[in-house]
């Protein structure tokens, strides 16, 4: 995404997190889903497919329910939350029985210490995420491979948190994390400097990809450590401007045929700025949902 959309989207979560921490019961009748959806495709043997909900962000703006119900007609079984829309954690869990959706993780930005962190974890348990991500390093804490490893020890500290919160805890990159910083890559550094039993990552195949470097790589170095991934496709063009999974140069037999070593137990698609949300994440469902691997 945008740095303009990361300061939004950091804003939203940040009064989300607020609103979280004073609770809150009942949830509101669905409104009726906009008609049309293509159903389900046929399933390849990836497993279960989700969606990062920020891909659909201004449909979750307008109406949370009806969007996760048109997310399940597609097809998906799971969601990665990014912000929860104003709803509280029990309104969030019964949207998702309601749709037979699960939420095994979502995508967390604010203090990982603290109330705040207390109060989302527990909010994470009411809703039935395993997973508690952390989406972004703030630039100003990371200019130098000293900031990178004090941004580790953070995590080691925020996972063992999550830990006894009977949760796990992850790290999504962009692809700031493979532009060398005094000759190291800050990947490298946090993968060095994170306890594997506590910090896992959930990559991100496309920036991974526009930051130059081969997940097969990290796949084999670190095996294991990888149970989460975010699946769009780049184009050809230099800008490598970002497009549905399946319509890009990405070699998704390649890199999935590999999935075991990583470890990859849930896929996300996402699209940062589709043209139309609702296509774009049923265009990659299909695509993904009919490859074999």
């Amino acid at each position: 995404m945008t740095l303009h959309d990361r300061r939004s989207f950091v804003a939203a979560l940040g009064a989300t997190l607020g609103a979280i921490a004073c609770g809150a019961a009942g949830v509101r009748p669905s409104d009726s889903a906009a008609p049309g959806d293509g159903g389900s495709a046929p399933a390849g043997n990836l497993g279960p497919l989700g969606v990062q909900l920020y891909t659909v962000r201004d449909e979750m703006k307008r109406d949370v329910a009806a969007t996760l119900a048109r997310v399940a007609r597609i097809g998906y079984k799971e969601v990665e939350f990014a912000g929860y829309f104003g709803r509280t954690p029990r309104e969030i869990r019964a949207l998702l029985d309601a749709n037979a959706l699960r939420a095994p993780s979502a995508h967390l930005q604010g203090p990982i210490v603290g109330d705040p962190w207390a109060a989302a974890l527990d909010a994470a348990n009411v809703i039935g995420h395993e997973w508690v991500v952390v989406p972004w390093i703030d630039a100003a804490q990371r200019r130098t491979l000293d900031d990178v490893r004090r941004v580790a020890e953070q995590f080691n500290r925020a996972a063992a948190d999550a830990k006894k919160a009977g949760l796990r805890f992850a790290y999504h990159n962009h692809d700031f994390e493979f532009a060398p910083v005094e000759g190291r890559l800050p990947y490298d550094v946090l993968l060095e400097h994170t306890d594997p039993a506590l910090v896992a990552m959930e990559m991100d195949l496309y920036w991974i990809t526009r930051g130059g470097q081969d997940p097969l790589a990290y796949f084999a170095k670190y095996p294991g450590r990888f149970p989460l991934v975010h699946v769009k496709d780049a184009k050809g063009d230099a800008a490598r401007t970002m497009t549905e999974v399946g319509r890009g140069v990405i070699d998704w037999r390649r890199l999935l045929s590999h999935r075991g070593e990583a470890g990859i137990r849930h896929y996300f698609v996402e699209h940062d700025q589709p043209a139309d949300a609702f296509a774009s994440i049923e265009s990659s469902y299909r695509y993904l949902a009919g490859l074999t691997v």
